[in-house]
């Protein structure tokens, strides 16, 4: 992580991935970047160029032109950076980046730490600490949902709301701090009435904010979803009909899956990272054995469990049994009633209990692809919770979810200092600290050792 002493520095680095490309994008960013671009640059005069425009030219070290490239111009602080930025666009040869970058080096630039062209954006004001981590879960969005979620926190979505809770608090806080001001004369400035209503209105926001973690968690990293089910339940046939391809091998003998197969699908923007497991049942060697306890580590680690099994031979009562090993607090179940082509008069009440529900069961024949779009749609609703939707303000990253419920902490002991006629000064201390923590997601309160935890995870060219 950069030295925050050091951010005078004019700092270089690839921003395109490394490895031979047919481009290679270097950055430079600091107050002597253009200067610097202009002593390799042989075309236009860079200090002359407007901000913001490209050139054409040759990149000469000491009259070897080493080749020739697009150079982009941006102003400060017209920049992502603020800073003057100069982004070199050269051919993708490894001999070329090496030799520009250490041309760039030997003039005076620094080679960049991770994320030091995003901390200098938000040092200098170009975004807030909320917006410059959805920086790095853009670049690492692999899938619809995850990238319109980074996309709206980029845009500040997220971060505006926090702002206005923090100055509705602000503007109570100020009057409770004058009216220490003026202890000995017994005045109140601050509506004890009022700032009542607005710590409950500002709890409702936050724990609606808190309940969208689950659902943003999801949009963000994806669902693991294991399929588990007894040997020839069809769990290989229905991962296989999901994929659409032949992914998993299907046979009628026994124990076929020994080790765990993962896979991804996406349903409508989200990701389910399907695992298809070893059958629920005595292992008959030790290989087996290994597989069906790998079967029940993934269980373990899953969010979502797909129990399927054969409608034609287990009865309701072993469904039951299999499905009261599966339950635990923090998983979803769906329990799929496979082969149903064969008997279509499996019945839902029938295997409902305790820890089954009918929105649960989804009769299905994985063969015939019969029943897959609600098997799919329960995949789905599965991860929404309650009546969060994805057009929704939506918190994601675990740093701010932890930051609000200390904040709805700090708010819960406001509201008993209000009913307990609580002095005025230890209620101004509990607004004090959740507007701390408030201010940690944005970034008004940071420290160095947040922002290096922050920017160290950072690819070194942003």
């Amino acid at each position: 992580m950069a030295d925050l002493g050091k951010l005078s520095d004019t700092i270089v680095a690839l921003a395109t991935p490394p490895g031979v490309g047919a481009i290679g994008v270097i950055r430079l960013s600091g107050t002597a970047a253009i200067d610097m671009a202009n002593e390799l640059f042989h075309g236009k005069d860079l200090n002359k160029q407007k901000s913001h425009t490209i050139h054409l030219g040759t990149l000469r070290d000491e009259g070897v032109i080493l080749d020739e490239a697009l150079v982009s111009v941006f102003k400060a602080p017209h920049s992502y950076t603020g800073e003057n930025v100069v982004e070199i666009s050269c051919h993708g040869s490894d001999f070329i980046i090496r030799r520009v970058m250490e041309v760039l080096v030997k003039k005076g630039a620094r080679p960049a730490d991770r994320g030091e062209f995003t901390m200098r954006a938000f040092l200098n004001g170009k975004m807030d600490l909320s917006q410059a981590e959805a920086v790095a879960d853009l670049i690492a969005s692999n899938s619809e949902s995850s990238h319109e979620l980074a996309m709206q926190q980029m845009r500040g979505g997220f971060s505006e709301e926090i702002k206005k809770l923090r100055q509705q608090l602000i503007d109570f806080a100020s009057l409770i701090e004058l009216e220490l001001d003026f202890g000995e004369e017994d005045v109140e400035f601050a509506n004890r009435g009022e700032l009542r209503a607005l710590v409950e209105k500002i709890q409702g926001i936050i724990k609606s904010l808190i309940d969208s973690f689950h659902l943003g968690n999801v949009m963000k990293n994806g669902v693991s979803t294991v399929i588990v089910g007894r040997p020839n339940a069809g769990k290989s046939t229905l991962l296989n009909a999901l994929l659409k391809e032949d992914r998993a091998i299907v046979s009628d003998i026994e124990g076929t899956t020994r080790d765990t197969i993962e896979e991804v699908l996406n349903i409508r923007g989200i990701n389910f990272r399907l695992i298809d497991t070893a059958g629920i049942r005595e292992a008959n060697d030790a290989i087996e054995a290994i597989g069906v306890e790998k079967t029940f580590e993934k269980i373990r680690q899953s969010a979502l469990v797909v129990y399927v099994f054969d409608a034609l031979k287990t009865p309701p009562e072993e469904v039951k049994k299999d499905i009261e090993q599966l339950v635990h607090p923090n998983i979803s179940l769906l329990v799929v009633a496979n082969k149903m082509d064969i008997n279509p008069y499996a019945k839902a009440v029938d295997y409902t209990g305790a820890h089954l529900s009918a929105e649960q069961f989804v009769p299905l024949s994985a063969k015939n692809k019969m029943n897959l779009a609600l098997l799919e749609e329960k995949l789905y609703q599965s991860v929404l919770a309650g009546d969060v939707s994805p057009e929704s303000t939506i918190l994601s990253n675990t740093r701010h979810y932890a930051a609000l419920n200390q904040t709805r902490e700090s708010l819960r002991a406001v509201l008993e200092g209000l009913s307990n006629d609580t002095p005025s000064d230890l209620i101004a201390m509990d607004i004090r600290r959740g507007l701390h923590y408030l201010g940690e997601i944005t970034g008004e309160i940071s420290t160095d050792d947040l922002l290096d935890n922050i920017f160290g995870n950072f690819c070194i060219g942003k």
